[in-house]
């Protein structure tokens, strides 16, 4: 049987830090989740901590989730084992920004073109295209910004 490269031995002050943040509820999942295997895994005075396998199966995540937790909280300390890595890339830029929403709404509100029943996805994003709000755009990009703030792409209400 292999020992345990990482083990994890919490102090009362951080055991009843981490035992905090899982009865208040208010961190990340990510943090939460955190701090119940660093509590389940603890070999302290507190008694025999449970295996990453026990942990996982308790927790219901995958034992090398645990075995991680365990590593950040060797490696990086209490604060370092809470705290989500950071990215490695910057997040990428919104398509549409507040000024091409707008324009987004003002065209699914307005009528359809000629030989048009209705807007589509498609005809909403090539006509944002024509008209220079943007260089390019996803019809799911489109979806999302409308489904972002219930417009109906022009459909009439039931029974209106």
């Amino acid at each position: 049987m292999a020992t345990k490269q990482y083990i994890v031995t919490l102090t009362t002050a951080e055991r009843e830090d981490l035992a905090r943040v899982v009865r208040t509820g208010q961190p990340k999942a990510f943090t939460r989740l955190r701090a119940q295997i660093l509590l389940r895994v603890d070999q302290g005075p507190a008694g025999p901590g449970d295996t990453d396998v026990a942990a996982a199966v308790r927790l219901e995540i995958s034992a090398r989730t645990v075995a991680r937790a365990r590593q950040a909280w060797a490696q990086q300390g209490l604060p370092g084992a809470l705290a989500t890595a950071p990215r490695d890339h910057p997040r990428r830029a919104r398509r549409l920004d507040g000024v091409g929403e707008a324009k987004l709404m003002e065209l699914a509100c307005s009528p359809p073109p000629k030989g048009r029943k209705e807007w589509s996805l498609r005809l909403l994003a090539d006509q944002l295209v024509a008209l220079a709000v943007v260089d390019s755009i996803a019809r799911e990009t489109v979806r999302q910004t409308l489904k972002k703030t219930n417009a109906s792409l022009g459909r009439s209400r039931p029974g209106a």
